[in-house]
């Protein structure tokens, strides 16, 4: 049987700056730069005489259904399928799981089927899915803007260490996102507009002090021990620290690899240690 696969990796915000919401769809206007690491899923598509879909661990409606019928209803393409997924990548952890293993399917597909339909429009057929799923048709390094939607590749940067620290309680994107509003977070136009244009010169390297995610205080309010996961992270040596996504899961970031997994040794078995996903290494 024909069986195609791909590592599906998860995505950190190096930077996440959170506006207004917009009138005509109620998304919120970001400036964003997603880093894909070395954290990964792994899906396989083959032949099948019926559609299946195994990701242990997921649970109720699952991203990955919707991109397959997006790719049919754009390809034209039914034959049957079954899309097996591997997950390594926390689940509701602000870490674009489901995202990243939307895109990989997407791709898988193309290929799988001989469409060659190209990363353009499967990131057409992704912006329909959500706003990380775009930039993880291919993943690696992109700056995004509008409400994630509008997202332009990047360089690479230099290699460097991640920590991944998980919480077991799930926040819902939903939920984070109505706390910001009510705690009335969003940055005014002209200073995400400003920021936007920081943010395009340096983004193939962010200086230090625009890591920031302005979704932190409303993924604090909403789960306290998300603010000390980041305590935590710095007193065990990471050089910068930030909330992931949405949380709940918190982010150390290290100079290099074998930093990163000194921090996680300091925090315990709950702690990963990865780096900057390395797109050479795709399959």
């Amino acid at each position: 049987m024909s069986s195609v696969h791909t590592r599906a990796p998860g995505k950190i915000n190096v930077c996440l700056f959170v506006g207004a919401t917009r009138p005509s769809d109620g998304r919120h206007e970001l400036v964003s730069v997603m880093q894909a690491v070395d954290l990964c899923d792994e899906v396989w598509v083959e032949d099948a005489d019926a559609d299946a879909l195994v990701c242990p661990r997921v649970s109720g409606e699952n991203i990955v259904t919707a991109a397959l019928a997006r790719f049919r209803a754009r390809s034209g393409r039914s034959e049957p399928v079954a899309i097996t997924i591997a997950k390594a990548i926390p689940v509701a952890a602000g870490m674009a799981g489901g995202s990243a293993d939307a895109g990989a399917v997407l791709r898988l597909l193309d290929e799988h089927c001989g469409t060659g339909l190209g990363d353009d429009v499967l990131r057409e057929l992704a912006a329909g899915l959500g706003a990380d799923v775009p930039a993880q048709v291919r993943p690696g390094r992109y700056l995004a803007l509008g409400a994630g939607e509008r997202v332009a590749a990047r360089r690479q940067p230099r290699p460097y260490g991640v920590v991944v620290l998980p919480h077991p309680e799930p926040l819902s994107t939903p939920a984070v996102y109505r706390e910001f509003d009510r705690l009335r977070l969003a940055r005014p136009a002209t200073e995400l507009a400003a920021l936007a244009a920081r943010v395009q010169v340096t983004a193939d390297d962010l200086p230090d002090a625009l890591v920031v995610n302005d979704l932190e205080p409303a993924a604090i309010s909403l789960c306290p021990p998300v603010g000390r996961n980041l305590e935590r992270l710095r007193s065990a040596g990471a050089d910068l620290v930030l909330v992931s996504g949405s949380g709940p899961t918190t982010l150390g970031l290290t100079r290099d690899l074998d930093a990163a997994v000194d921090v996680a040794a300091r925090l315990g078995p709950e702690a990963i240690a990865t780096r900057v996903w390395d797109p050479d290494r795709s399959s």
